[in-house]
Order: structure tokens, then C-alpha cells, then sequence
């Protein structure tokens, strides 16, 4: 008979000492944090105390955001310490706050970008009857249901992965990850698979189809359109673009390393390509809609006047 028990803390196996260059790799992912933390922030204050950027698509921006300083936040701190630390233990409840931190970030992520699919085509698809379809009120509810339906799908995950009986508690991994935990269970997780298929169908498949589905409007109404409506097309949605399959990407090589074994991957390379869409997406989509949206890149050239 296989033994199982509840362990009070999970070791974190995919560290390795790296001597004194641990100082420099603390160095380098602190300064990249407070840059994340900046760059997003400055964006925030600039949308929220701008009253020409109190349109639909920079609230959603600012949403987006907010969740790239909460998904940052979730990592980073644990990371430095982590870093600076001998022994990479985690303790249960810790672990498990960092796995409802991480994948509602990756949630709220991909709704924010579905909705922002979605009101790129009714502004380009419906431009005479956008401020009818796009209300105030449904604004509101649409950045509610972002970020209120993660985290009752987390709180969910972590209720069914919490209580399992487990024969180790080593995970192979530099943050916690769920399926990790379920891979340690010794008992019944049938429960927790066929959630976790509902859960990964809810948040990351739905909010794909709809956002497959807005661009495959746009993208009729741009060949049959103006010019004008084709340079609108473009320069609204590239970084959109753009940030989705940066996000996309760094997903996807998630979810293969925690289902497949990745073995054959050097092992540097694996944590790197594990963090990417944890710490390249937070930083990346800020500067890349800061730069590319005119709107925003004007008034951020005023700021050093103190004009916002």
C-alpha cells in the first residue's frame, strides 16, 4: 500500500545553486519587476485621470493592466526571495495563494483580451451604433465578469486540489502549479481532471472562439471597407494582436511542460520558457500599446511638463 498524507510544505526542485550570480540574477529580476510595476502604473494614472481616455477600449486597457501588476505581484516578490534563499521550500497555504494568483491572472488575461476583441468589432463592424452597444452599464459588467469569474473558477480549483492525499510533495517547478500538486496525489483525482478540462474549456477556449470570431468580421468588413476603415482596422488592432500570441505562446509552453514530460529541454531554458507569460507578457503589452497608441503615446510625451 502506497503512503499518503497532507504535507505542510512542497519543495521547489527546478532551482539550482548558482553561487555568487545569484546577486546578479536578484539584481536583474528586481529592476525588471520595478519596471513592470512602472511602466504599468504610469498607464493606469495616465487612463484614469485623462478624461479623453475614458472610452471602452483604454477602460479595458486599464483592466488589462491592473491584472499584469497582479500577475507580476504573484510571482516576482517569491521569485527574489527564492533566489536569495538556500532552501526553496513553499509552504502549503502559500502555494496554493500562489496558484490562485497565477492562473486567475491567466484568466483575467485572456477574458480581457476576448472582450477587447469584441469591442474592436463592434467599433469597427458597427461604428454608427457602438455607443448604443457599448454602454456604460455593460462596461461594467463585462470588466466585472472578467475578474469576479476567475476567481470563483480558482477558488473552485483549489477547494478540489487542497484536500487530496499525496505521496510526495516535491514539485518540479520554480513557482506552484496545480496540476503539479494532482500529479503528487495518490488518491482519486477524476474529480479534479474533469473540472480542470471545464475550467481550461471556460476560460481559455471559449474566450479563443469569440476572439476568432471578431477578427473574422473585421476582417470582411476591412476587404470590403474604405481605406479609412482599413487603417482604423490596423492600427486598433495590431497591438491586440500582437499581444495575444505573445501571451498565447508563453501559455501553451506552459500547459505542454506541466502535462508532458520536457525532459529533453535544458533545464535553464525550461524555467525561462515556464516564466515567460509571467513575466514577458506584463511588460510587453504595456510599452507595446503605450507606443503604438497615439492617443496615449501624446499625452505621455506631456507628462514631464506635468500636463495629463
Amino acid at each position: 500500500m502506497i503512503n499518503s498524507t497532507q504535507f505542510s510544505y512542497f519543495t521547489l526542485a527546478a532551482y539550482f545553486d548558482s553561487g555568487v550570480f545569484k546577486y546578479l540574477y536578484f539584481l536583474i529580476i528586481l529592476t525588471f519587476y520595478m519596471s513592470v510595476v512602472c511602466v504599468n502604473l504610469l498607464l493606469i494614472v495616465v487612463i484614469c485621470m485623462n478624461r479623453s481616455l475614458h472610452e471602452p477600449m483604454y477602460l479595458f486597457l486599464c483592466s488589462l493592466f491592473v491584472n499584469e501588476l497582479y500577475g507580476s505581484t504573484g510571482l516576482f516578490p517569491f521569485l527574489l526571495l527564492q533566489i536569495l534563499s538556500d532552501i526553496h521550500t513553499v509552504s502549503a497555504p502559500f502555494c496554493f495563494l500562489q496558484i490562485f494568483c497565477v492562473y486567475s491572472y491567466g484568466s483575467v488575461e485572456f477574458l480581457n483580451l476576448a472582450i477587447m476583441s469584441y469591442d474592436r468589432y463592434l467599433a469597427i463592424c458597427y461604428p454608427l451604433q457602438y455607443n448604443t452597444r457599448m454602454t456604460s452599464k455593460k462596461i461594467a459588467l463585462l470588466i466585472a465578469v472578467t475578474w469576479l469569474f476567475p476567481f470563483l473558477a480558482i477558488a473552485v480549483l483549489i477547494a478540489l486540489s487542497a484536500p487530496l492525499k499525496l505521496c510526495g510533495n516535491i514539485i518540479n517547478k520554480v513557482y506552484c502549479g496545480n496540476y503539479s500538486i494532482v500529479k503528487l496525489a495518490c488518491s482519486d483525482t477524476t474529480v479534479n481532471n474533469i473540472y480542470g478540462l471545464f475550467y481550461t474549456v471556460i476560460s481559455v477556449i471559449i474566450p479563443l472562439i469569440l476572439i476568432i470570431f471578431s477578427y473574422m468580421k473585421i476582417l470582411k468588413v476591412c476587404f470590403s471597407g474604405s481605406k479609412q476603415t482599413r487603417q482604423k482596422a490596423v492600427s486598433t488592432c495590431t497591438p491586440h494582436l500582437v499581444s495575444l500570441l505573445n501571451f498565447s505562446f508563453g501559455s501553451c509552453f506552459q500547459i505542454l511542460q506541466s502535462r508532458f514530460d520536457m525532459s529533453t529541454v535544458p533545464s535553464v531554458s525550461g524555467i525561462l520558457l515556464s516564466l515567460y507569460f509571467l513575466t514577458c507578457q506584463p511588460l510587453f503589452t504595456p510599452i507595446l500599446y503605450g507606443l503604438k497608441m497615439s492617443k496615449i503615446r501624446n499625452i505621455c510625451k506631456h507628462l514631464p511638463c506635468g500636463e495629463v
